[in-house]
């Protein structure tokens, strides 16, 4: 029996509802070669060789090529999640903690291992602006609430309904978002944070400033 006949049977094999091991496997390695080689002009003859699959396998298991680059990106969206919660677990209810967290964030962003899935997540992001109807829709929108969450979370629990705090964190979320463009484009690791620093002591310095004006 050759690899791809042992992939039909363990799909057609796998219990209703459920994610088989298989499927896991096949996602893990899709998600790792669109990590290498991004989503433009992905198709799945070539993923299929790939990662040692069969397109008739990867169309039983995800239903379409859309259905496929849905599930990479929710499979991208649970790493960057794991992140995420790890940061709103340890994070303080005080007026500064939002700073220290989002230099955390960043020395996640700048750090060589998570450049692929970073691209990636740019990409996706990109795509879901251009071509909101594809498998990538809402995906931008759904990437910013998830870091707003995040650094609200990071900002006392009584002053996170104000508008002020709400400026605040959109605003540091603009610094991050802004500097790991740059860092994508242009790999300069020193100077981006360099200037991630600048921004986030300049706000949080404002934000000094505003309480000792009240």
């Amino acid at each position: 029996m050759n690899r791809e006949q042992r992939g039909d049977r363990v799909a057609h094999e796998r219990p209703a509802g459920s994610a088989s091991a298989r499927h896991i496997e096949l996602l893990d390695a899709a998600h790792a070669y669109v990590m290498a080689n991004g989503l433009a002009e992905l198709t799945l003859r070539p993923l299929a060789a790939a990662i040692g699959s069969s397109p008739r396998v990867l169309l039983y298991l995800f239903g379409s090529r859309e259905g496929l680059i849905r599930a990479i990106l929710a499979r991208a969206r649970r790493d960057e999640l794991g992140f995420l919660d790890e940061i709103r677990r340890d994070a303080e209810d005080d007026p500064g903690a939002i700073f220290q967290v989002a230099r955390t964030v960043w020395s996640w962003l700048v750090a060589d291992a998570h450049r692929p899935m970073l691209a990636l997540w740019v990409e996706a992001y990109g795509r879901s602006l251009t071509d909101p109807t594809g498998p990538w829709n809402e995906f931008a929108e759904a990437t910013v609430t998830d870091w707003l969450d995040v650094l609200a979370s990071a900002q006392p629990e009584h002053t996170r309904g104000t508008a002020r705090a709400r400026d605040q964190r959109t605003s540091v979320l603009a610094a991050l978002r802004g500097a790991l463009l740059d860092l994508l484009a242009t790999g300069d690791a020193q100077r981006t944070t360099a200037a991630v620093d600048h921004i986030l002591t300049a706000l949080h310095t404002a934000q000094s400033d505003d309480h000792y004006r009240s």
